[in-house]
Formats: structure tokens, sequence, C-alpha cells
């Protein structure tokens, strides 16, 4: 071992020594509740949603036994095995998921069930059980590489994965990040801005109330981490308690950090409702689409370059392989279709005519990134900007990092009667996805923002989102145009570009 690894182990120890004495120390209260019915086991059969079955007739004196809702929620533990291979005494509770579940089928008049299963036994079908549910509130035993890759693959598929901390504790937030980071390593854990759709997809929650042991409640925005898979938050971890089942007002835990009971079933409701509208999407995601001539050398043909940034650079992976088949198909343009992943902090940004660039979180640019864009587009080089999804976060990042790119050319906003928004198709009457229309209203004229250099477009920005709609996935929250004017727009905002 080299000097950084051993300082790097040991530094691991202490903080494995640190967590195993808070947790040894922190009694949960939580976890002398028994759960209110008799837990049920899942059954690998089951599935979701129900498929009909052939009818068995029943004789008259026979009686006639209600189906079982179907299963919508498994709360996942480590079986007595790994719990006692880790020497770790593991602990989990279900009074939380309990009222959970019961509230959500209350608010929206559905019948779903919660069963218990282990990570050994669950078959990892988002089909059988589309959300995992998993809380604890001592340090996470490490999961094995099997187990590892089983979640990752259920994640893939369209599964999601509800993860709170029980009682806060910081011990197992730790241990979850550094395990979630083994398990999607090229993705990232962050918080989500307040304005996501999973703090309005039932209730509209703006503030929640909080409470620190015992100390008075603070009203506080509402909080959670997420990892994105596309445009879905697949990981939603809380590392405040998402307390269904307890009253922090009239029990508070020391120790603890907990929402309000009734806030946190609000946004509890949130998250199934949430889930739900995603379900097709996330079943529909993992079926990639291919660049059919990714192999070749570059020819002379448009190759886009996408530029990688720290944002989640590529949300919409479905969409730049749809848009090159309709240029393909409805343009004269010779289209290969490739794309180069190009970093503008050390990449080869002068050999790509556009430079297409698409992102969802917030994200900075070092300062030769944006010295080096600032020489693409004085150079000709046209950078085309889309805000997948309609992203608050991304769009105040990217107007900040492009302020800081041109600081005396500010965006302003295409006109109406601009050449591009008819140059192979008429678009100047813009037609929204659902939810944007719902926000928005009717908008006219698409929302496209530019920066002109001599007199030539270099930048064009979407801040409504146009990739979300060249996936042609079934998406239910998409702050941008609908999926056909998607793919018009971006044909005409990538063949005008090309032609001047």
């Amino acid at each position: 071992m080299n000097r950084r690894t051993l300082a790097y182990a040991a530094a691991v120890m202490m903080g494995c020594s640190t967590m195993l004495a808070m947790a040894e120390e922190f009694k949960n209260p939580k976890a002398n509740i028994p759960p209110r019915a008799t837990p049920q086991r899942h059954n690998a059969g089951e599935s979701f949603p129900p498929l009909p079955l052939p009818a068995t007739p029943l004789r008259r004196s026979e009686k006639k036994r209600e189906p079982s809702p179907p299963a919508l929620v498994g709360t996942v533990t480590f079986s007595e095995l790994a719990a006692r291979r880790s020497g770790l005494n593991w602990e989990t509770t279900i009074i939380d998921i309990e009222k959970w579940v019961s509230f959500s089928n209350d608010q929206l008049g559905q019948r779903y069930r919660f069963v218990n299963t282990d990570f050994s036994k669950f078959s990892y079908d988002p089909t059988e059980l589309p959300i995992l549910y998993f809380t604890g509130w001592k340090p996470l035993p490490q999961f094995d590489a099997a187990t590892a890759a089983k979640i990752r693959q259920y994640l893939m598929d369209g599964g999601t994965w509800v993860v709170h901390s029980n009682c806060g504790r910081p011990e197992f937030n730790e241990s979850f990040r550094r395990e979630i980071a083994r398990i999607l390593p090229d993705r990232e854990l962050g918080p989500i801005p307040t304005d996501h759709p999973i703090f309005s997809a039932f209730h509209k929650i703006t503030e929640m109330r909080v409470r620190k042991g015992k100390e008075p409640w603070r009203k506080v925005p509402p909080y959670l981490e997420t990892v994105n898979i596309g445009t879905r938050a697949a990981v939603i971890f809380s590392p405040i308690d998402l307390s269904c089942g307890w009253d922090a007002n009239a029990n508070p835990i020391e120790g603890g950090i907990l929402y309000d009971q009734a806030d946190a079933l609000k946004l509890g409701a949130n998250i199934v409702t949430y889930c739900l509208a995603e379900y097709q999407y996330g079943r529909f995601f993992d079926h990639q689409k291919i660049y059919h001539q990714s192999a070749d050398a570059t020819r002379d043909q448009l190759v886009l370059g996408q530029v990688v940034h720290n944002g989640d650079w590529d949300p919409t992976p479905h969409g730049v392989p749809n848009l090159l088949k309709t240029i393909d198909q409805s343009t004269t343009l010779n289209v290969q279709f490739k794309r180069v992943a190009v970093d503008p902090e050390k990449g080869d940004v002068f050999s790509f005519p556009v430079l297409l660039m698409i992102g969802q979180r917030d994200f900075k640019f070092g300062d030769n990134a944006r010295k080096r864009l600032r020489e693409y587009l004085d150079n000709g080089g046209v950078l085309v900007v889309d805000c997948a999804v309609g992203s608050s976060e991304f769009d105040a990042a990217f107007r900040r990092e492009i302020a800081r790119i041109y600081p005396e050319r500010p965006m302003k906003p295409l006109e109406a009667d601009h050449p591009l928004l008819g140059f192979v198709h008429e678009t100047r009457r813009a037609q929204l996805a659902p939810l944007a229309r719902q926000m928005l209203g009717e908008v006219g004229a698409p929302r496209l923002e530019a920066i002109e250099v001599d007199g030539v477009l270099r930048v064009i920005y979407s801040p409504l989102s146009m990739s979300a709609g060249w996936e042609q996935l079934p998406r239910a929250y998409n702050k941008g145009y609908a999926d056909e004017f998607a793919l018009k727009l971006g044909v005409n905002t990538l063949m005008y570009v090309v032609s001047h």
C-alpha cells in the first residue's frame, strides 16, 4: 500500500469506529413499536399491475374471497445471515411504512399494500414491486457485489428506491451515501430544488416543520436528495426522518431529527404519486437507442459534439438519436449517426461546427473551459443548449455561466418572426407538453434565447425542454415542448445553424 492508501484506510476505520460508537449509544424508541397488522411476506409470483387470470367457477356454497390489493411497496432489509456476516446488529422498523401506505391510499383513492422482503430473496423486478422502501438508523453494512449489481439493474429497469434515515441519524446517512456511490458510481446523489415535481405531485409543499430532539419546531423548505436515471428520480433519499408513523410533537426523540408527522405524510403521498406517474417512463428508459454509425471514422458529415459538465450532462440519451434520425428523414442533410462527448476543459471543441449542451442540475465551468468556449464561439462555432425538462436548477446555472463567458453580450429572446422558426417546419406557434401547458398556458412563439456575434447566432438556448420531447417517452413531468413539436423545433434549430 502507498502512503495515500494507508491514510485513506486509517481515516475510514476511524470514521467507522466513530459511527459504530454513535450507533451503539443511540436507542431508537420507534424500534420497540410492533406492527399493527401481521406483516405479509413477499411472494415472487406477485406482480404490478395484477394481470387478469382465468376465472374459476365457484359452487353456490363457496364463499367468494376478495382479491388482495396489488403490492406497490416492498419494505426491504438485510437477511439475518447477511447481518451476522457484517458483524452489525442491524435493526429496522415498519411503523412509518404502515402509516405512509395507508395515508397515501386514502389520499389517492387506491388500495395498494406493502410487503416485507429482504435483499437476498427479492426478485429485483419492478413489475413485482415498483417501489423499494428502506430505513434504518445504524451504519449500513457494505453491500456485496452481487447485491449491488441487482439493485443497480432494478433501478435501471424502472424501479424506485425510497430511503429515509430513521431519526435522521448521521451514521446511517454517511453510510448510505457511501453505498449508493458504490452502487451507482457514475451518477450523483444530490439535493433537488423546491420546485421539483415531487414537492407538488399531489400536495403543494413549500415548507415543512422539523424538530431536532426536544428543541422547538422550525419551518424549513422541503429537502430530499435524489439520484436521477434519465430525468427520473430513481433513488429518493431523506436524511431527515420521514416520520409518518411517529408524533414527534407529543414524543420528541433525543438525538433525532424528524419531520412533523402531518407534513411527512403529505410528502409520502407525493412520493407515491410521483413514482406511479414516472413508472412507464422508467420501464421504457432502459431500451437504449443506438448511434448507428458511432464506430465509423468521422467523415464530412454533421457529427454532434455534446458538452460534458458536472450538472447531469446526458439526462435525455434517447433524444439525439431520434433528432438525427428525423433530420435524416426530413431533410437533405447527410447526417452521420454519431455523438462525441466533449469536455471543454480539455477536449477538442474546435472539431465540431455545432456543440450541443443538455443538463438538469447545477453545474460550473472551470476558467479554462470558459476561455475555450469563448474562443470557440468567437471563431465561428455554435452552442445549442437545452434545459432538460425545464429544470430551474440547470436554467439558473447556465445563465450564470454564459454571463461569465460573454459578460458584454446578454442573451436576448429570439423574435417570433425569426427565420429559424420556419426554416424547415412551421414552428412559430409553440405546442407544449401537458405539464408546461398547465403551468404556463399559451405561450405563443417558442421561448428561445440567443447571443449574436457579428450578426450570427452563436448561442441558442431553450429554457423549455426540447430534448425531453425528442426522446418520445411517456414522461409525466416535462416543462417543455410536446414531442412532435420538439422534434420539429430541433430540426429547425440544427438545420438553421449549419446552413449559416
